[in-house]
């Protein structure tokens, strides 16, 4: 008989010994089971999120970075705006560059205040921006023909067309306006619209006798407050281009705070014009010289850029964090992910992936210590079968053999029955850890980065995506950390075969 054979019969000979080793092994497998359940459901939580929040990029400020530095000593920054400068445009291409790009685009921002030119706003009238203007408009310059929130499927152009080779070069006075925009104002593609830019002058010298007179400010000669002088110039574009906004399909209902950000969020989209950099940077210009008055050679050079890369591949973006960083010499300007936003409010989900893998670390451990415990205790119990084995010629090799046969036999029951038991274990618990206020507590100090458009997520939607299945990771991963233990926790038990002696056995 051969020593698979010896093994075979031997588990169903003593079935109370292999009953113990088979029910030791069950419920140490649930625990491992249950626990690299919750760890590869998290893991694809994760993954999925991230995937739908797409592979976007951009250059933002260190807040934290700056917060920490600003606290521990604000002396340094008293008399060096050096700080505040933002990276230059040839860093942002030289990003750009980088092997991870798809595609990059950088934008010079703007907003302007109009009376005549009407902006959309709820119906229920909550919005007011007050001050000499009515209305509020954002402008996003664009570097490229093709717009990266078209190209992103975050608007659609529905009528008309983008920008031309052309337009993006010379700066031509073209414009793109939402569809709401467009008939607020009884506007086409191809029509004429002028805006009425409109802003407010304080006069320094009146607000330096502000700040240095009464509470209430300096007193005009009939008792009023200095009002400050309402300037308003026109600035001629044509409409090339209609878009709307494409909405995210509603999962579940929000409350009214979600509604009421989404509905922002939305307003503020649909009153943003597009328009070439070039021509956003004369608008801009324009501002500082007519409504503020700022002298020409301190408009000129001024801009700021807001850059948006699109990666290849989600996988590719610590790869691009890492080199574009690197590439950045301002100190507190770093890379900032539209995916980032899930490490910021999915504490829950990665607190309970880190105990999911501290509970597969102690199971683990415990398995080992116990399995070569009870499987030494056995063989010291057959030592003068053991010894018999030897003394008639057996070789230790083939001795060795029959154990696993044994140990494998039981254990690879015990673990396939686990990998179902412990699975529904790992979705009661994890359903019920992730109510817990302990594990789910608010997320503070979250931020939102307006220059992306990135989907934003909340922590239900992350919880709701959160799902226990029987996935191919789970399984492969599962047997080879159990069979893994099995094999380990017998290194020590086959080291007491080793050392048997027949002689001294059958003495």
């Amino acid at each position: 008989m051969n020593f698979w054979q010896r093994g075979l019969k031997s588990v169903t000979r003593r079935k109370g010994r292999s009953f113990i080793l088979f029910l030791v092994i069950f419920i140490l497998g649930n625990v491992i089971a249950g626990a690299v359940s919750i760890q590869q459901s998290t893991k694809n939580v994760e993954i999925e999120t991230k995937k739908q929040m797409g592979a976007q990029a951009t250059i933002d400020m260190d807040y934290e970075q700056f917060d920490k530095d600003y606290n521990a000593n604000p002396e340094k920054f008293e008399d060096d705006s050096e700080w505040f400068s933002a990276p230059s445009l040839k860093e942002l291409e030289a990003v750009g560059q980088l092997p991870y790009v798809k595609f990059f685009d950088y934008s010079i921002p703007g907003y302007m205040g109009t009376n005549k030119v009407k902006a959309y706003s709820p119906e229920d009238g909550s919005v007011s921006y007050g001050g000499a203007a009515k209305y509020q408009f954002n402008l996003k310059g664009v570097n490229r023909k093709e717009i990266v929130d078209a190209e992103e499927g975050y608007i659609k152009i529905v009528e008309g067309s983008t920008f031309s080779d052309k337009d993006i070069t010379d700066g031509t006075q073209h414009v793109i306006i939402s569809k709401e925009v467009a008939e607020l104002n009884n506007l086409s593609v191809g029509d004429q619209l002028v805006f009425d830019v409109t802003g407010e002058y304080y006069n320094e010298e009146d607000v330096m006798r502000e700040d240095e007179g009464t509470d209430e400010g300096e007193m005009t000669d009939d008792g009023g407050l200095n009002e400050p002088e309402v300037i308003t110039f026109d600035f001629p574009t044509e409409v090339v281009g209609i878009f709307t906004v494409v909405k995210k399909e509603e999962t579940k209902e929000k409350t009214p705070e979600e509604v009421s950000n989404e509905s922002w969020q939305a307003m503020e989209q649909i009153n943003t014009i597009y328009a070439p950099n070039k021509l956003v940077q004369s608008l801009n210009a324009q501002m500082q010289e007519k409504i503020w008055k700022m002298p020409l050679e301190d408009v000129a050079g001024n801009e700021y850029y807001q850059s948006t890369y699109i990666l290849n591949s989600i996988d590719d973006l610590e790869a691009f964090r890492e080199e574009a960083n690197a590439l950045i010499t301002k100190e507190y300007y770093h890379v900032v992910a539209s995916s980032d936003q899930y490490d910021q409010i999915a504490g829950g989900m990665q607190k309970l992936g880190k105990i999911s893998g501290y509970v597969v670390i102690i199971a683990v451990a415990a398995a080992l210590m116990i399995i070569s415990l009870i499987v030494l205790l056995f063989l010291r119990d057959r030592k003068h079968e053991l010894g018999i084995y030897l003394s008639l010629g057996e070789s230790r090799a083939k001795i060795i053999g029959q154990i696993l046969v044994e140990l494998l036999l039981t254990s690879a029951l015990a673990l396939i029955l686990s990998l179902i038991t412990g699975n529904l274990l790992a979705s009661g618990i994890s359903g019920s850890l992730l109510q817990m206020d302990w594990l789910n507590g608010a997320q503070n100090g979250v931020m939102y980065y307006g220059n992306m458009m990135g989907n934003n997520i909340t922590t239900e939607e992350i919880q709701n995506a959160y799902n226990v299945t029987f996935s191919l990771g789970y399984i492969v991963s599962y047997l080879l950390i159990g069979l893994g233990t099995v094999l380990l926790s017998v290194i020590v038990p086959l080291l007491y075969i080793l050392r048997l002696n027949p002689k001294k056995i059958m003495m």
